[in-house]
């Protein structure tokens, strides 16, 4: 194993010598020890000079996670001609108690349901020639607070049916941000600043829980595409190309998509592996909620004896990014 503090002296030049010299202990201690992760844990196994007073000076330490990750990435990681994503996502940890910051219940996808614990969002630069995601960004998500006095909704009356007179049309570019989004946009923010021009950052990833407008203007208002998924039932449409009625404004949305009937003219690749076959098709399309027109991947799974179907939709905000990227 290489010389831990070797490769931690390029962070000198943000951290004091002893908070460094005690992240040396530390990381040994962590590496080498087997069980759960304890302070006194910690302690045990760093041996000289890692006494455990010495780890909770450590962690009462305020340090710079973003800084520190950063450039470790760009002293040991990043080549100058690699390509570089960012992307995010929702980690939750169970946790039993009552007294740990930030314990609420938040949704689990391994679970399928809401469970008590902590939740924290990572965000990840992505290096497409090692094909790996390094975190640089980890924080700890906190649920609004709610009121304490529940206001009891009003019986309204019943309106007539259609749109309301008056109304206006809403622009869907100017949207206006829920607290989680807001949180997100901040932390991607500082992350850009800390990139600055180091690299070039383009698309942001994401997966399907921030597969709307909101989280693609959210997006877009930072500088960077958008690149997430839709639900497998999204409602598409072509971009009608019929002739003007010679009234009004002109249509906007053709014919809607039919996941059971893809247009040939739109495949891109096709392979069989396993008894799987697996079509890719790209196409540019709207949709009734978003303000602009999406890029859109459909990938179709056919089961080649039984000939059942399944099928994924991804989409950019980007028009020019091909189906393989």
């Amino acid at each position: 194993m290489p010389d831990i503090m070797i490769l931690l002296a390029c962070l000198s030049q943000c951290i004091e010598p002893t908070t460094l010299r005690q992240l040396g202990r530390v990381i040994e201690a962590m590496l080498s020890m087997s069980g759960r992760v304890t302070m006194r844990g910690l302690s045990r196994w760093a041996g000289k000079g890692g006494s455990y007073r010495t780890i909770q000076r450590f962690f009462n330490t305020s340090v710079n996670w973003c800084q520190l990750n950063w450039l470790l990435l760009c002293h040991h990681v990043w080549d100058a001609d690699d390509v570089v994503l960012m992307s995010g996502d929702h980690v939750v940890v169970t946790k039993a108690g009552k007294m740990t910051y930030g314990l609420e219940r938040f949704f689990s996808s391994l679970y399928g349901k809401a469970v008590p614990g902590l939740c924290v969002l990572s965000l990840s630069l992505l290096s497409v020639k090692r094909r790996t995601a390094y975190p640089v960004v980890t924080e700890q998500v906190e649920k609004p607070c709610e009121t304490a006095a529940q206001v009891q909704p009003t019986k309204k009356s019943r309106r007539q049916r259609g749109r309301p007179l008056g109304s206006k049309n809403r622009n869907r570019r100017e949207v206006e941000l829920s607290p989680s989004l807001r949180f997100i946009q901040e932390h991607i923010k500082s992350l850009l600043q800390q990139i600055g021009d180091a690299c070039k950052v383009v698309y942001f990833i994401f997966d399907g829980e921030l597969g709307h407008n909101d989280a693609l203007q959210m997006v877009r208002q930072v500088g960077l595409h958008w690149v997430s998924k839709l639900r497998y039932n999204a409602a598409l449409y072509f971009p009608y190309a019929g002739p003007y009625c010679g009234r009004g404004p002109r249509r906007k949305y053709g014919k809607k998509l039919d996941y059971r009937n893809m247009p040939s003219a739109s495949l891109q690749a096709t392979s069989i592996e396993e008894g799987i076959e697996t079509n890719i098709y790209q196409l540019a399309l709207w949709h009734k909620k978003f303000a602009e027109m999406l890029n859109v991947v459909v990938i179709v799974k056919t089961n080649v004896q039984t000939h059942k179907t399944a099928h994924v939709v991804l989409f950019s905000s980007d028009l020019t990014l091909g189906y393989a990227q």
